[in-house]
């Protein structure tokens, strides 16, 4: 403050402050009881004896002194110097505005300067502060004592603390555990342990993990002397993890495992807890040594599976809810702690079920029915197609056998046909019972997906929950009157269909065929069927025989030429002598051709009995020896076995 400052000043104290006041204010000098003053003393010696009296003060000295006067600027503080001391009146206003001092109140300050040419003492009320303040600090660090503090923000590596002074707390030394949220810090009041401090670099470092650390020390032994087991105790989340919750006991930690949270299903504990909740546990089991702690929760409370059985009998309709699905089921919780299981195979009566999502979702209220329950390993088994009729009870009575019913093909397989009946039966038409007469490769060659068709019921298996159609048991069977639209002997004509080279398959009429053996075409031996015939060929032959059972029908067209032939003969041995020499002429010649043809059918019969003679001899007299090359017999009767080979594969094919 320069000298024109300081004179307004003055002038503005004098205008404002009464004259007796400041005289009444004005500090006698303090001169010593014991001294005696003899009025024989020089001006020297008394101005001498007053500076004498005054007291000696330095620089940065913290001295108590008392409020003389307020001014709207600063404050005059009499320190027992030459002059009053002025502060700043900020130095005494608080957060709201108001003055916090009156006139002789005493106060501590800190002499800053002495101006000897204003002659004026500069003095700080707030560096009086500090000083107090660091002088305490060091007290309390020298002590190993607690000062309190307010964390004001947070900075960089920590916090700022007020403690009188602006001092630095590490994010380390906040708390036991690493803080997850810093924020929730600031604006609170702590104790701290002053770590260090540095008056010259005005740094003070504070602890409030020390603190923490001492009282968690004594309270481990205090909490490792009263820990004994099943006993109930209070504790405070430290920690969550996806197996389990660690909880402080009081200086010892303890494991809350999942499995022993609930006596139902927890995904998560996070699910049911949060770091810092306070919660009751029972102790299961403890080592004093390691200092490890096992907890329970559901322990608290019964176990829900010691009366299950007499709670869910068989056979009782329960609500639940759907907790969980499987590719093998659904898990429905009935209470805390019970949990039951629904096959896939228990949802429907009718529907082929995948996954049951098809059926129910999770977080699904639902009805079902006890099917089984076992306390000892904690299972219970549920169904819920029971809490309907089952339709195949009752679907014979609505669907006797016989029954002509109609719906709609919903797919079609290389077996057969599935048509849709009512609700969710299907109904198979096999493949061989869907024509009488037709060929059928794939079902797809005469239907397609939701066609609608008519069917009849052949048979219902409720037990396998098989139900079984007919499309050609509509109309008659063809083949049971074939007997009467072609008897025996009969003579018929009809188209090649096929021919194999066992014979020849001709069709009669729609969907009935008959097969002439390679061996009935001729008298003559036939080697192939397709050197005389071919496909789409109109020939007439003679029902040879008829199984119905097996649908064949067996044809002839060599007997149909023996016939003619017999006819033929009847008709020569029958005929009148002749009348005329042509007609004499045309008998003779009939009878030769007669008698040659039986000649040389004789003549055949005889050559085939020698060689079967010369056979059996040969095989008589020829030894047996091993190794030996034996020369292979000839070929008897080769129409015959032709023939016998013929038949074989006619069967075959007809099979």
């Amino acid at each position: 403050m320069n000298n024109n400052e300081l004179e307004s000043a003055k002038d503005e104290i004098e205008e404002e402050t009464p004259e007796e006041t400041i005289v009444d204010k004005i500090q006698e000098p303090e001169i010593p009881e014991d001294y005696e003053i003899s009025g024989n003393e020089s001006m020297e010696e008394l101005m001498q004896i007053y500076e004498s009296s005054m007291k000696q003060f330095e620089e940065g000295q913290v001295v108590e002194g008392t409020v003389i006067a307020i001014h709207k600027a600063f404050i005059l503080v009499d320190v027992g110097y030459k002059s009053e001391g002025r502060i700043p009146i900020q130095e005494f206003i608080d957060e709201n505005g108001d003055i916090i001092v009156d006139i002789d109140d005493k106060v501590e300050v800190m002499i800053e300067f002495w101006d000897e040419e204003d002659e004026i003492v500069k003095l700080s009320r707030d560096k009086a502060l500090k000083v107090k303040v660091w002088d305490n600090i060091k007290d309390v660090y020298d002590n190993d004592e607690i000062i309190k503090g307010e964390i004001t923000a947070r900075v960089k590596g920590g916090f700022s603390v007020d403690v009188g002074l602006q001092a630095f707390l590490p994010g380390s030394q906040a708390d036991l555990r690493p803080i997850r949220n810093m924020d929730e810090m600031v604006g609170q009041t702590y104790d701290f342990k002053v770590l260090k401090h540095n008056r010259k670099r005005n740094n003070i470092v504070l602890s409030r993990r020390a603190i923490l650390e001492s009282e968690r020390t004594q309270l481990r032994s205090e909490t490792l002397s009263s820990i004994d087991k099943d006993k109930i105790m209070e504790g405070i989340i430290k920690n969550i993890t996806e197996y389990g919750v660690f909880v402080d006991l009081g200086g010892v930690d303890g494991l809350l495992h999942i499995t022993d949270i609930s006596w139902g299903r927890v995904k998560h504990p996070s699910e049911l807890f949060s770091v810092g909740e306070k919660i009751t546990v029972k102790i299961l089991s403890y080592d004093l040594e390691k200092e490890r702690v096992s907890l329970g929760m559901k322990q608290l409370t019964p176990d829900p599976w010691t009366i299950a059985k007499e709670k869910y009998p068989v056979g009782s309709k329960i609500p639940g809810k759907v907790v969980s699905l499987t590719d093998y089921g659904a898990f429905i919780e009935l209470e805390e702690g019970i949990e039951g299981l629904i096959h896939v195979s228990e949802m429907s009566w009718t529907r082929k079920i995948r996954h049951p999502s098809q059926i129910v979702s999770v977080g699904e209220e639902i009805e079902a029915i006890v099917l089984d329950i076992k306390p000892e390993s904690r299972r219970i088994s549920l169904g819920i197609k029971q809490t309907v009729e089952n339709p195949w009870e009752v679907i014979s009575q609505k669907y006797p056998v016989g029954t002509v019913i109609e719906g709609k093909i919903k797919n079609i397989t290389e077996f057969g046909l599935f048509i849709g009946i009512d609700d969710d039966i299907d109904g198979l038409v096999h493949i061989s019972d869907i024509s009488w007469t037709k060929r059928i490769n794939h079902p797809s060659e005469v239907y397609k997906k939701n066609d609608t068709i008519q069917a009849v019921v052949l048979d219902i298996d409720k037990d396998n929950e098989r139900f079984s159609l007919g499309i050609k048991q509509i109309q008659p069977d063809p083949w049971e009157s074939v007997g009467q639209r072609y008897e025996v002997g009969k003579e018929i004509s009809g188209t090649i269909t096929n021919l194999t080279d066992f014979g020849v398959f001709i069709e009669l009429e729609e969907g009935i065929e008959g097969l002439v053996h390679v061996s009935e075409i001729s008298k003559e031996k036939v080697n192939s069927p397709k050197e005389r015939f071919n496909i789409n060929d109109k020939i007439t032959a003679k029902v040879m025989n008829i199984n119905s059972d097996e649908r064949r029908i067996g044809l002839s067209i060599k007997r149909l030429e023996d016939d003619d032939e017999k006819a033929f003969e009847d008709f020569a041995k029958n005929m009148k002598p002749a009348t005329s020499q042509f007609g004499e002429m045309l008998r003779d010649n009939l009878k030769e051709q007669l008698d040659a043809d039986k000649k040389k059918s004789d003549e055949e019969e005889v050559k085939s009995e020698e060689v079967k003679e010369s056979e059996e001899v040969k095989s008589e007299e020829s030894p047996v020896v091993e190794d030996a090359k034996v020369e292979e017999p000839v070929e008897k009767a080769p129409e015959i076995k032709e023939e016998k080979e013929e038949e074989k594969n006619e069967d075959d094919v007809q099979n």
